[in-house]
């Protein structure tokens, strides 16, 4: 996906829905996505591929956490599931999945730095294990004793950023198991509408909301937490919200399709008015190296469910436009992941007849609903 200044091409009949229609949606539990057979299908198959590409990405990324910190030559941290020549071959072939797009969103967010994992990071808390891993892993490696007595901030830096990658990877395997659910419920008929895949998403993340996120690692005959359960952070609020922020709505500009020229002038300077995420995302995948959605997407055609398979068969130009059908589909499924997100995240319930909380509820849906409007909502029709 490449975001650019142009939009998806919309049905006449159809109006874009406005702020006030979308703030009317959230607050009446109405789903972002229209709520069409066709939009159900979509969803919850491109959810279903989603999932089993998360499965991998997750355990790569805690494979990473537990045996990469500090490897100044991570060049076999992708295989996780051991190496063989075979593995080699495959990957360097391209028949893999691609990790890339894992450390895509990773960077994203650990630059964006939103939530309660990045201000833990500041603390001395975290400032003190940083230190105490350096020491440890200093004794047996010359090479970072020598880097960070000539750049101190290095190491901490590093640390910081595998922190995040294993965060990251707690946090998909939780997504991997929803989604995954979510095609098994859909099969038996517990899941008929886009509002049950909303409601499906949401009690996920709620059940999973105050689940600690923690890290330990181990060097040597000695552990360290880098990340201790007294820290209190917990997967909704300090990893979840993050990354629908760093993610899905700021994201980070891709080399090749803007200018990275500051006399050009096409990149903000203020990270926080990013819009290159995927829910501003033209569905425009290159298929072109280093375009990490466009790996997300082969990565997800690898792993198409055969009812998806069947309606692209059918629609657009089949297997000529089959990753850019993915790639709508994707979009139209991120927008019930932000709504459940949102949903999940309500200050108060929607039915509370108290009208603090509903003043509360609507400044929240209100807030939520500003950045929407910036966002592909072409993609809701």
């Amino acid at each position: 996906m490449i975001t650019s200044t142009q939009s998806l091409p919309q049905t006449p009949a159809q109006a874009l829905p406005d702020q006030d229609e979308l703030v009317r949606r959230l607050l009446s539990d109405t789903p972002l996505l229209a709520d069409t057979p066709d939009h159900l299908l979509q969803v919850v198959n491109v959810l279903e591929s989603y999932g089993l590409v998360l499965d991998a990405y997750s355990r790569n990324l805690i494979h990473q956490g537990n045996t990469q910190l500090l490897n100044p030559f991570p060049v076999l941290r992708f295989f996780h599931e051991g190496f063989s020549l075979d593995r080699l071959w495959s990957h360097l072939l391209g028949d893999r999945i691609n990790f890339e797009y894992a450390e895509y969103c990773q960077k994203a967010m650990f630059w964006h730095g939103t939530g309660g994992m990045d201000a833990y990071f500041d603390s001395d808390a975290f400032k003190s294990a940083c230190q105490q891993v350096i020491g440890l892993r200093s004794r047996r490696d010359p090479l970072l004793r020598l880097v960070n007595g000539l750049y101190p901030g290095f190491a901490p830096e590093a640390i910081r950023s595998m922190t995040t990658i294993y965060a990251l990877g707690l946090f998909w395997r939780v997504m991997s198991d929803i989604f995954i659910d979510l095609a098994r419920r859909y099969r038996i008929g517990e899941v008929a509408c886009v509002l049950d895949v909303v409601h499906h998403i949401r009690d996920g993340l709620v059940a999973a909301a105050a689940s600690p996120i923690t890290y330990k690692v181990t060097l040597g005959d000695e552990s360290v937490w880098l990340l201790p359960p007294e820290a209190g952070l917990t997967f909704l609020v300090d990893v979840a919200v993050p990354y629908v922020e760093a993610v899905f709505f700021r994201g980070m500009p891709f080399l090749g399709t803007v200018s990275y020229n500051a006399q050009a002038r096409q990149i903000s300077p203020d990270q926080s008015q990013f819009k290159y995420g995927a829910l501003y995302a033209d569905p425009v995948p290159s298929m072109g190296a280093g375009i990490p959605p466009s790996l997300c997407m082969q990565d997800m055609f690898r792993n198409l469910p055969e009812e998806l398979n069947v309606w692209y068969a059918s629609h657009g130009r089949s297997d000529a436009d089959v990753h850019v059908q993915i790639c709508v589909s994707f979009q139209k499924s991120m927008f019930c992941v932000t709504n459940a997100a949102i949903a999940g995240t309500m200050p108060h319930p929607l039915e509370s007849p108290e009208p603090c909380d509903q003043a509360a509820n609507r400044a929240y849906a209100e807030a939520w609903a500003g950045r929407l409007m910036g966002c592909q909502r072409g993609a809701l029709l």
